[in-house]
């Protein structure tokens, strides 16, 4: 596997501004030793012109690293009902691609309808070499493993894949260690860790539809009592995948950027194997 660090570690609560200059982030990646950027449109993104893009290119690859994966918008994150509109005219986000040499770009999908449009924006990604990918993640038809890959089977498409988040599988109450990671092999394109901890009494509400509202603290990933990190990382081994595991973690409420990327560096090192 190839570790990437995603802006979101110097992300603002709003998700639509880093708290950092973008140029810290990648520094920090290429200091401590991580191979990518995960980039998300707080950094840039469809809102951003070309210009500005283009010197962030510039910046990771003098920096000596790719960019894993692009979610050019700010509704995708926020997995709002705008979140699908991407889908419906992929184009600005296949040039943000584009412009970072990137061949992954996370989507949202939140009703059936959105299946047909998935369809559509995955045969215009293919055409540029793209591939797109939806997140395990609550309130959304990712947000359950067996309702995931039964969308997946619809959409029937090679370069639409899945981003495999184990936190968002706990808040929903799902498996996620070696028997999940079985069933979502043929269709793991990426790798996002962050942690929860559950807590009835917890300072953190995420609605699931499943489950109803689910209440946690946001914790480290190196911290107990949350995702256990070494199902995970067991999982991960037995299905064989090598591609980026990406540090999602929204560190603003808990540390700064700096210590964040360092910490989980460190952790995620002394448990798994990197390349």
């Amino acid at each position: 596997m190839k570790l990437s660090l995603s802006v979101r570690i110097a992300e603002a609560p709003c998700k639509t501004k880093l708290n950092v200059p973008f140029a810290d982030v990648v520094g920090l990646a290429r200091e401590l030793g991580y191979r990518a950027v995960c980039l998300r449109a707080s950094a840039g993104g469809v809102q951003s012109p070309p210009v500005q893009l283009a010197a962030m290119r510039k910046e990771v690859q003098d920096a000596g690293l790719t960019v894993s994966m692009v979610t050019a918008d700010f509704d995708v994150p926020l997995n709002n009902e705008q979140g699908p509109n991407s889908l419906r005219d992929i184009r600005p986000s296949l040039d943000v691609a584009e412009a970072f040499e990137c061949d992954l770009i996370r989507v949202c999908m939140k009703t059936p309808e959105d299946i047909r449009h998935a369809r559509n924006a995955a045969d215009l990604a293919a055409e540029r070499g793209i591939r797109l990918a939806h997140q395990c993640h609550t309130t959304s038809i990712f947000e359950q493993v067996e309702p995931m890959l039964s969308v997946l089977r619809e959409i029937d498409r090679e370069n639409f894949g899945l981003i495999y988040e184990p936190a968002n599988l706990l808040l929903t109450g799902e498996p996620y260690g070696t028997e999940t990671l079985q069933k979502l092999k043929p269709h793991l394109f990426n790798v996002y860790v962050q942690n929860h901890k559950l807590d009835p009494n917890g300072p953190v509400e995420l609605e699931t539809w499943c489950r109803g509202m689910q209440r946690f603290h946001h914790i480290p990933i190196w911290e107990t009592g949350g995702v256990d990190f070494a199902e995970v990382m067991a999982g991960l081994q037995a299905v064989g995948y090598d591609g980026y595991f990406t540090v999602h973690q929204a560190y603003a409420e808990i540390m700064g950027p700096r210590e964040a990327a360092v910490e989980s560096y460190h952790y995620l090192t002394s448990i798994a194997e990197f390349k």
